[in-house]
């Protein structure tokens, strides 16, 4: 199947429409007049002067937005310097092949390890962090969300952080390390700069995955703590209104604006990149 034959134009159409259909009509029930989202009475804005009036939604999302920030910082931090260390132990370097072999093994093992919470189900891994903070004697609420939020978030850092190192010439810290700077500077300046966009890039899913995290942060929200997806997720008892499409729809546009932005600033960075091709391509 080619890219211009129908079938090609085909499945992409459905897999759009099942992709942004939904977020369309959320979008169109938010300016429903009914308190059903099922049925259409006409257009109004009443439910997004409902919404900013609702403090305890503002304030869940407060909470998740302070939530999402702390647990991808975290992870930033803990799965940069752990995907650095594992390339450094598994890397080339002056020592005994056994060593060297020893390595690169305990890397392996460090590298599953890592991904286990990606491949472990949420719900076990709430009741997980249930009992173990229970056994700490730790009280619930947004301390024990960071941590455990943290913790499921670090995979997503250090995987895309290992993929960049794996490219990246060693020429240039060996040749920083010649010139006098410690091992801690050559990290600081040469290999984090360089590994800067991977660690945006896994700060940015570890942030969504933690904002619109709901199974593991039911076993761990206190009473005094709420979280954005767990309010809406209450809602569906008494039924869900257009005041939750309004948030819904405030998010996305966000989201698009911000996702715009991104682009905006990339695109420098890619103008450079095409010239330094079509320089390369001429030269050759």
């Amino acid at each position: 199947m080619t890219r211009k034959s129908p079938l090609w134009r085909l499945y992409i159409a459905l897999i759009l429409a099942l992709m942004y259909v939904p977020i369309l009509l959320v979008i169109i029930y938010s300016f429903n007049m009914a308190r059903l989202s099922s049925v259409w009475s006409g257009f109004t804005l009443k439910w997004y002067g409902e919404l900013f009036r609702d403090h305890a939604m503002f304030t869940a999302l407060r909470n998740s937005v302070i939530l999402g920030a702390l647990a991808s910082s975290g992870a930033a931090v803990l799965g940069t310097l752990g995907a650095a260390g594992m390339a450094r132990i598994g890397g080339a370097g002056p020592r005994p092949p056994a060593g060297k072999a020893a390595g690169k093994a305990f890397g392996r093992v460090m590298e599953y390890l890592s991904t286990l919470p990606i491949m472990i189900p949420e719900i076990i891994l709430g009741m997980v962090f249930l009992a173990f903070f229970s056994l700490l004697g730790l009280p619930f609420g947004m301390v024990t969300l960071i941590i455990a939020h943290t913790a499921i978030c670090v995979p997503y850092v250090y995987l895309l952080v290992k993929a960049r190192l794996v490219g990246l010439d060693r020429e240039y810290v060996e040749a920083a390390k010649n010139l006098g700077a410690g091992e801690w500077r050559a990290f600081c300046d040469i290999t984090l700069p360089l590994v800067l966009p991977a660690v945006i890039s896994g700060m940015l899913i570890s942030f969504a995955m933690s904002f619109d995290d709901v199974i593991i942060s039911v076993f761990l929200t206190g009473a005094q703590t709420n979280t954005l997806p767990i309010k809406i997720y209450s809602q569906m008892k008494t039924g869900v209104t257009p005041k939750t499409n309004a948030l819904c729809t405030l998010l996305f546009i966000i989201t698009v604006v911000l996702c715009l932005f991104s682009a905006y600033l990339a695109r420098p960075q890619r103008e450079l990149r095409h010239q330094h091709r079509s320089i390369e391509g001429e030269a050759t």
